[in-house]
């Protein structure tokens, strides 16, 4: 089932309400984590939690943001269509050189949307810090399969984690097919895991090697 949320201008609504909140907290961290973009990203992620709900309105059901960190969502709601989102919250602080975050297991993924009911969503946030001041430059609300594989890659963490290649490269194909989407996931991976067999292979022959040449040694 399509989502009302991601097929309509409500979606773009909910992006101008988060820039403009975010962008209106004056005292956002303390001095001594200015620094630090995970607490930066950690305060944006709770106040987001904290507001989403109301940004929603009545296109809100269900709502919870007390998830652990290692937990698919950061934020969890359904909607009046009986549709139920996860959303990841992302933040990019684009004064730093690289951003390479990880989204999701390609298996959690693939075990979650055997459901067509489910949406497995991104709230992007890039943003810029001058003293205590934040000023958001993008939000983007997107479920996953509006992401371009262009700029996304996999990277080698149990079955694969899905990665955003660069945060300052984003690429969105809205109304992007999910069907297609997935079916482009799948083909990524059987070329990915091909090439991680063979570094496997060559990683066993290096450690024989070590171990022979340490079998050949005399005791100490």
């Amino acid at each position: 089932m399509k989502s009302r949320l991601f097929f309509s201008d409500l979606c773009r609504d909910i992006e101008t309400k988060v820039a403009a909140f975010l962008n209106s907290q004056e005292a956002f961290l303390p001095a001594s984590a200015l620094g630090s973009p995970r607490a930066a990203g950690d305060a944006i992620e709770e106040m987001l939690g904290e507001r989403l709900a109301d940004m929603l309105g009545d296109f809100c059901g269900e709502y919870s943001a007390d998830f652990a960190r290692r937990a698919m969502a950061d934020i969890a709601f359904t909607d009046v269509d009986g549709l139920y989102y996860v959303v990841d919250v992302k933040t990019h602080r684009t004064d730093t050189r690289f951003n390479m975050p990880n989204l999701t297991s390609v298996e959690r993924l693939a075990r979650f949307y055997e459901d067509g009911k489910n949406y497995f969503a991104l709230l992007l946030i890039s943003y810029h810090l001058q003293n205590a001041r934040l000023t958001v430059t993008g939000v983007t609300f997107v479920p996953i399969e509006f992401l371009a594989w262009d700029c996304l890659t996999i990277g080698a963490l149990g079955w694969g984690q899905i990665q955003i290649a660069d945060s300052n490269r984003v690429i969105v194909n809205s109304g992007y097919s999910r069907k297609r989407w997935m079916v482009e996931l799948c083909d990524t991976l059987l070329d990915f895991y091909p090439k991680e067999i063979a570094k496997i292979g060559e990683r066993i022959e290096r450690f024989q090697r070590v171990k022979d040449y340490w079998l050949a040694k005399p005791d100490d």
